[in-house]
């Protein structure tokens, strides 16, 4: 069954409230931390309910279910993002809608949400996806290669990256996730130190529902939590 209104704005006081005491723990300014709300498979009353209860961003991970719940006004108050997998042929959807894609994962998909926002006179935020796992299932730039990509990154014109993205694998406990979300905080504080045009380390995105709060632990500041506002997602 789908949460009522009142249990998820319960859930995102519980979870903002985890996410400042993460932030004090580790010495990290709490305010700086934003909880995006994963809104997959949630209709737009659910979306306008979390946005009330104080979510600071709406992420969609569908191309298709972005565009029929924006036309809805569903994001309304708050910053959308692109947090799931974006296939080439749909970045002409995304570009200019979205105020930040985090999950640009290859060289190809830079050039071509370069290519659009320019066509559009517009400079497209987007976050570089490494796959700190190394898992064939995921997508991502290997951390060897992120430094090369990004300086490639950053002779492109239409797009400037504000930082890094990952998804770790699949862990029992959040403790596991620790090494990988400490790799990416290397990663982002090493290339936040070189200089390169359109090219800014602003964002850490990692931690979802299940880790959250280790990844602020170590550094996030832009945490993606789906199932732990809205409840379990109801697949058919």
């Amino acid at each position: 069954m789908p949460l009522t209104l009142d249990e998820i704005a319960r859930n995102v006081s519980h979870i903002k409230d985890e996410i400042r005491k993460a932030a004090l723990e580790s010495g990290h300014p709490a305010d700086e931390v934003r909880l995006v709300a994963a809104t997959k498979m949630n209709d737009a009353e659910h979306v306008r309910a979390a946005i009330a209860a104080g979510v600071d961003i709406c992420g969609e991970n569908r191309v298709q279910e972005m565009l029929e719940k924006q036309a809805l006004g569903a994001y309304a108050g708050v910053p959308l993002h692109f947090i799931g997998h974006l296939q080439r042929n749909k970045v002409r959807q995304v570009v200019g809608l979205c105020e930040l894609i985090h999950s640009v994962d290859s060289i190809a998909l830079l050039r071509e949400v370069s290519r659009v926002a320019e066509m559009r006179g517009l400079l497209q935020d987007v976050l570089m996806e490494v796959n700190i796992g190394r898992e064939d299932s995921k997508s991502g730039f290997f951390p060897e290669v992120l430094a090369e990509s990004l300086a490639e990154a950053s002779e492109l014109p239409g797009i400037r990256v504000r930082g890094l993205m990952a998804i770790p694998p699949v862990c029992k406990v959040p403790e596991e996730n620790r090494p990988f979300f400490l790799q990416m905080q290397k990663l982002f504080i090493d290339n936040g130190g070189k200089k390169y045009d359109n090219v800014r380390m602003d964002f850490l995105s990692m931690g979802m529902t299940g880790d959250y709060t280790e990844a602020v632990r170590c550094g996030a500041n832009l945490v993606r939590v789906g199932s732990g506002i809205f409840g379990p997602r109801q697949y058919t």
